[in-house]
């Protein structure tokens, strides 16, 4: 009995060992997360993720004390609204930034050159959408070149400035990986539960999702895989603006980040 005992403790500490061995970054991943706020307050968020932003230079939200809003959509693929998305963007005049994946850009190759041409800016999503935090350095590395170097391949555009983690995860290591690598980690303060193509409500459930996350500086995550969201987003984008909101891209917001107040 003691001897089958020994061997059920071996197996244990055997299968652990391998858990660290297969995912040793497992233990130091995080999930984005806002805080909400009442009466269209400002979000907030962790402070040790406050913290670890401010350090390597990402961005979760814009200058809380003006109302203006930042719009981006994630694209891991296409279900047929973005084209209605983009109608929209263009009469309404509003700049957004579309984070792409690896198969977006290869199944959608026109549509990314209408948002390039359109003036919309298109942010890294990771070629295949992994965990940034839970792979190795060299991995990490290859997702971003690839799809950066398919997206200069296809719109004749070098710079790429933005990286969206795939699902919201990182780690203090894959946020300085990205910044090395030259990007700026893009999270959010306001979004709703929108990916899910089979929980569509209508577009009056995206509209009262939407407006009851706004407050002053959002960066608003959206999907385009949302037939809600593409019905919705006139009204949104129109009865915000009778708000007092102003729709600004998220150069503009690193631009303010770096240039004297006297500019803005």
């Amino acid at each position: 009995m003691e001897g089958d005992r020994v061997k059920k403790i071996a197996l244990v500490l055997f299968v652990a060992l391998c858990g660290l061995v297969i995912d040793p970054f497992s233990a130091f991943a995080k999930d984005w997360y806002f805080k909400p706020a009442k009466n269209h307050q400002p979000a907030t968020t962790e402070p040790e993720y406050e913290a670890l932003l401010k350090k390597y230079d990402g961005i979760y939200i814009g200058d809380p004390s003006k109302k203006e809003l930042f719009l981006t959509f994630d694209n891991g693929y296409e279900a047929g609204y973005t084209a209605h998305i983009l109608d929209t963007l263009k009469k309404e005049h509003v700049p957004a930034t579309f984070f792409i994946t690896g198969h977006y850009i290869s199944d959608q190759p026109e549509l990314v050159k209408r948002m390039v041409n359109e003036g919309h800016i298109i942010g890294n999503h990771s070629w295949s959408h992994p965990d940034l935090a839970k792979i190795s350095d060299a991995k990490y590395k290859k997702e971003l070149a690839k799809l950066k170097a398919r997206y200069t391949k296809l719109t004749g555009q070098t710079e790429m400035n933005y990286l969206r983690p795939p699902r919201g995860t990182f780690s203090e290591r894959s946020l300085k990986l990205g910044h090395d690598e030259g990007y700026i980690n893009v999270f959010w303060s306001a979004a709703y539960r929108d990916w899910l193509r089979d929980e569509q409500h209508g577009a009056d459930y995206a509209y009262d999702h939407i407006m009851k996350r706004m407050h002053p500086g959002a960066v608003i995550l959206l999907h385009t895989v949302s037939k809600d969201n593409a019905e919705a987003l006139p009204k949104v984008i129109h009865d915000l603006k009778k708000q007092g909101y102003r729709f600004r891209s998220l150069d503009d917001l690193m631009a303010e980040r770096t240039l004297p107040s006297k500019f803005w």
